[in-house]
This record gives C-alpha cells, structure tokens and sequence, in this order.
C-alpha cells in the first residue's frame, strides 16, 4: 500500500488526507444520525400520558427530556411555553427544530465537498503524470524510460485513488441527506400530533384562559341563573295572577 501511495506522487498526501477525514465524518454521523438517538419512539406518548395523570410536568423534567435528544429538546420545548397559547408554543418549537436540524447537518456538507475535490485531485495528478511522461521523450526518442514508467503510474495511481474517495463519500453525503429530511418529517409529525393531543385531551384549556377571564365567566353564568330564575318566578307569578 505504501508503495502505491509513494508512487502516485505527492497528490496522494491530499487524497488520503481526504479519505481518512471522509471516514471520520462517515462514522460520527452514521452514530449520530441514528432514529433511536434523534426521534426515540414513544416519548411523544409518554409526556402526553405524564401530562394527562399529574396535570403537569414539572421544569426540571422537561429540561431533562430537552437534553437527551433532539425530539426531546422540541416537543420539551412546546410543552414549558404552552402556558403563553398554542401561537408562542408552536413558534419555539419551530425554533427548536430548525436549531437541530442545522446541528444534524454538521460536517455533511465537508463530506459533499470532498467527494467533489477527491476525483479533481485524481485529475490533477493524472495530468501531471502524462506531462512527466512526455519529458521522457525528446525528438522523437525516449530519453529516460524510468521516468516514463513513473509518469504513467502517477496517471493511474491517482485517478484511480481519488475515484476510490470521491465514490463512498458522495453516497454517504446523499445518504445523510435523506437521513436529515426523514428526521425533520419526523419531528414536524410527532410535534403535530402531541400538539392534536393537547387539543383532544383538553389540556390547553388550563392555559388558554387566564384567571380573570375565568372568574368573568363564572360571573356571567352566575348572572344568567338569576335572570333565569327571575323570569320563572315572574312567569309563575303572572300566572297565578291570571288564574286568580
């Protein structure tokens, strides 16, 4: 391997330099990227379940859940604004999921870019070989034959090295791509659902009616009671009257 990578010149330093940054990349993000780590199953259920059973979670729970994962940290996020209206709540959630998913696109663009640069590098030094190659000959004769054969191994070796980077690289820089959409789909879906089950449940109306609004209704009920009690006794009496 060592004597590949010394004869195709010194523009193997930078492909390898590539592809061993590439792997590092690949590796982290295919841990990182994993749907039981980003969108764990059931913890949209479990915090609407919590929720239904105490009436509450406290902060220090949410904040908890908001550190663990990424769909914790939005729909976390949803629940401690709740109080302020479903229109402060969604808009912090919103925030939330773009900061993730700017977090999950980290280094994702690094990997498209080397798998760009990689198969250039090859061409590059493709032509530097045909070039050293043609330095071998002279009028016609060929001048030194060892260059020659160094000149056309520099040609293959590269092209065939940054070929060898650029291929894995690009599939994975695709591959993550549509790993991050699903993600996001996913967080748009369950931060939908749960704030359905907010409605669905009834546990927004708590926060949707501050406590004046509340005693203002309770007056106006109280109100209608009376009037209404007055209107019966007033229809009893006017008939009573009429019978007498």
């Amino acid at each position: 391997m060592w004597e590949l990578v010394k004869a195709g010149g010194w523009l193997m330093t930078p492909i390898v330099l590539c592809s061993i940054l590439a792997l590092v990349i690949i590796i982290e993000r295919s841990h990182t990227l994993q749907f039981n780590k980003v969108a764990p199953n059931r913890l949209r259920e479990q915090l609407i379940t919590r929720l239904r059973e105490n009436g509450d979670i406290g902060r220090t729970q949410l904040m908890n859940v908001k550190e663990k994962t990424a769909l914790g940290d939005i729909l976390a996020t949803g629940l401690l604004y709740r109080q302020y209206g479903l229109e402060s709540m969604t808009m912090h959630m919103q925030n939330r999921a773009s900061v993730q998913v700017h977090q999950l696109e980290k280094n994702i663009n690094m990997l498209g870019t080397i798998g760009a640069i990689a198969p250039l590098l090859g061409l590059l030094g493709t032509v530097l070989g045909i070039i050293s190659s043609f330095l071998a000959i002279t009028d016609g004769a060929m001048q030194d034959p060892t260059m020659l054969a160094a000149g056309v191994s520099q040609a293959l070796i590269t092209t065939a090295a940054g070929m060898i980077v650029a291929i894995p690289a690009l599939v994975a820089y695709r591959y993550f791509q549509r790993r991050i959409i699903d993600i996001n789909a996913q967080f748009e879906t369950q931060a939908g659902l749960m704030v359905q089950e907010l409605y669905d449940y009834q546990l927004l109306e708590n926060t949707h009616i501050p406590n004046t609004s509340k005693q203002v209704t309770h007056a106006a009920v109280d109100d209608s009671i009376r009037d209404q009690h007055s209107i019966d006794r007033f229809g009893l009496d006017e008939t009573a009257t009429a019978t007498l």
